[in-house]
């Protein structure tokens, strides 16, 4: 099968994953929250993004590499994290690594996947980042950042913009609990996948297995729980600024903060010894009057020279440069991916990344750039 005939875009992958994941995995993987106004303005800012064409720079062959955080990287874009990845489509974790370092990319492991840091370590390529969800109790801290360094994660990303849960009222409806319980609603679903559903069977019920390996320190508080609240609510704190200081003080690696949408918070993050700035409104996940990252981008580009990374409604490579036109060094997406894996399984990631290649490449053609660091003098106006 020739993939780019079938597959040409992000959106086409979108909808084959539709039809193989269940309904109930898709609303927890697609779904914002509230009206989903947010998930809305991402696109639409992105959108408002224009370039100017620029003819008559005869034959290239545009570069797409990058140096990020001191680390050469043969594409500008990278894999965020996603809770629950092994859910959404089963051994994402491992397929998701394996690409990456296939690809020469960042892979960034969530705290709430379906596989600890040690079963994801064979995969890691030497882009392995861990994101963290901020433990109130300090000796899981630190037995986190022990098993994510053991394991091979160099670089450590401290969420902070998920400082409670969020309602996500298409994922309530759609009968998702945690730990995942298939009620015969969502049986029917999964009969209608077989695909996942066998994977799934081979694999066991997804989990989130790190935050099981601190189970011991919540008994008896886990029950009650909405959808979006799970045991890693009960496990983890609201981070402050002392919680930043420590984790640095107590972190051996590049130390990003995922989550800053405020442009008077980068100085302190800058003096507070932050490698790089990650400007993401949880894909409209948390909050649904936030303002998308890329109307903030130039604003936060302005208040520091720390490395800045966008997420948040990137579609193609078209907007890869948007961002990186505006002030992003280094560009990640997390939905695409999984929209990858459910329409094509292990061929999935590779075939996005081809996806974003060409995108890339034709793009800098129309608008005349070799190298991705060109890209800021094609704004318009």
């Amino acid at each position: 099968m020739d993939l780019h005939s079938s597959y040409p875009a992000i959106s086409d992958l979108r909808r084959k994953a539709k039809k193989r994941i269940p309904h109930f995995v898709w609303e927890y993987l697609d779904s914002a929250t509230g009206e989903e106004a947010t998930k809305s303005r991402n696109r639409s800012k992105l959108d408002d993004i224009l370039m100017m064409p620029s003819i008559l720079h005869g034959e290239s062959e545009p570069d797409l590499s990058t140096t990020f955080l001191g680390q050469s990287m043969a594409l500008p874009f990278g894999i965020a994290p996603v809770g629950m990845s092994g859910l959404i489509w089963p051994d994402a974790e491992h397929l998701l690594a394996q690409s990456a370092a296939k690809l020469g990319i960042p892979y960034t492991l969530s705290t709430v996947a379906t596989r600890t840091p040690e079963d994801v370590a064979p995969d890691l390529g030497p882009h392995g980042w861990f994101q963290m969800y901020p433990p109130r109790d300090e000796d899981i801290r630190r037995d986190i950042l022990k098993r994510a360094k053991a394991a091979g994660f160099q670089t450590l990303v401290l969420t902070v913009d998920v400082p409670v849960a969020s309602r996500r009222e298409r994922q309530l409806r759609g009968g998702l609990q945690q730990p995942p319980k298939l009620t015969p609603r969502l049986l029917a679903q999964v009969a209608r996948c077989p695909t996942w559903a066998l994977g799934t069977a081979r694999r066991g019920m997804p989990r989130m297995r790190l935050m099981d390996s601190y189970i011991d320190h919540v008994k008896g508080q886990t029950e009650g729980l909405s959808s979006t609240a799970h045991i890693g609510y009960l496990l983890r704190t609201s981070p402050d600024w002392e919680y930043v200081n420590w984790l640095r003080d107590n972190w051996d690696g590049s130390f990003i903060v995922k989550g800053v949408m405020n442009a008077e918070d980068a100085p302190a993050l800058e003096k507070a010894g932050v490698d790089a700035l990650w400007l993401s409104n949880h894909a409209g996940r948390q909050f649904d009057a936030s303002p998308a990252p890329i109307e903030v981008l130039p604003d936060m580009r302005a208040a520091t020279a720390l490395p800045l990374i966008m997420d948040s409604g990137i579609e193609g490579g078209l907007d890869i440069l948007r961002a990186l036109a505006l002030g992003a060094d280094f560009v990640m997406m997390g939905r695409a991916w999984h929209y990858a894996l459910g329409a094509l399984g292990k061929a999935g990631p590779e075939h996005l990344a081809d996806i974003l290649v060409s995108d890339l490449k034709a793009n800098m053609g129309q608008i005349g750039i070799d190298t991705l660091k060109d890209v800021v003098k094609t704004r318009y106006p």
